[in-house]
């Protein structure tokens, strides 16, 4: 029987899926992110095909969604988006470390995982831990400094009013770099790492993502089974089943 508990670590409010025979066991660990404007609860079933694969998933509140949610609008949220990838980044480490004291990780078998928002925040948390064994990206994208660039022109051109100077707009991009896998693709170590987009995705570009993944193919050269990318022609910004359950099998094989 799959269980689900709400609990809480750090003040970050998450979900806990697991087998109830493994609860208090050693297993591998998903930590599961969710995307812009979602909230964590939205990813159940991603956590339930996992659990009945024997792996532990974690589903957290980003900051300043579901739980956390305060009184912005999207707008006043996009504009905080980076803060809260970011932030996510580090606040993934505290999950992991809490499982770790607790002793329910097997031999550090954890994986990082997410869509959009989630999958943005995964790719990024490649290039700060080497903690993570294997990744997948729904619909994210590894070009942090080319995103926020992207961004901050479809604003302009839809006559939004960017509250940042030149120079705040360079800081931005300076504090994305060592984050952006892109640009640090040695951080990757070989490590498993499934791709899945849409090729109609009008909230993040689907090229630059596949490019970089082109880009990154001769780093795994001698074991080309653990870089994947899965094109959906007909899909949007919304993942396919086909992309749920490759996710699971990625992460009932390497974890």
């Amino acid at each position: 029987m799959v269980i689900v508990e709400k609990i809480n670590i750090a003040d970050i409010p998450l979900l806990h899926i697991v087998n109830h025979s493994l609860r208090d066991k050693k297993t591998p660990v998903v930590i599961f992110v969710h995307g812009f404007t979602s909230a964590k609860e939205n990813n159940l079933h991603y956590a339930y095909y996992l659990a009945e694969k024997g792996i532990r998933v974690v589903l957290p509140e980003a900051l300043d969604h579901g739980e956390r949610s305060k009184d912005y609008n999207t707008k006043e949220l996009s504009f905080r988006f980076w803060k809260i990838v970011i932030n996510e980044i580090a606040e993934v480490n505290t999950i992991k470390e809490y499982f770790e004291v607790n002793d329910l990780i097997d031999q550090g078998r954890i994986g990082l995982a997410g869509t959009s928002m989630g999958g943005i925040t995964t790719l990024g948390a490649l290039t700060q831990y080497d903690w993570i064994k294997a990744a997948v990206s729904l619909m994210g994208s590894p070009c942090y400094t080319t995103l926020l660039k992207g961004q901050l022109s479809a604003l302009q051109q839809s006559g939004v009013k960017i509250p940042l100077s030149n120079d705040e707009i360079d800081e931005q991009l300076s504090l994305l770099e060592p984050f952006d896998l892109s640009l640090h693709t040695e951080k990757l170590q070989n490590r498993p790492l499934l791709f899945w987009h849409g090729e109609r995705d009008d909230m993040v570009p689907f090229a630059p993502t596949y490019q970089f993944y082109k880009d990154i193919i001769p780093m795994y050269e001698k074991t080309p089974e653990r870089l994947k990318f899965i094109v959906d022609p007909l899909a949007g910004h919304k993942v396919s089943r086909e992309g749920a359950l490759a996710l699971t099998e990625w992460f009932e094989r390497y974890l």
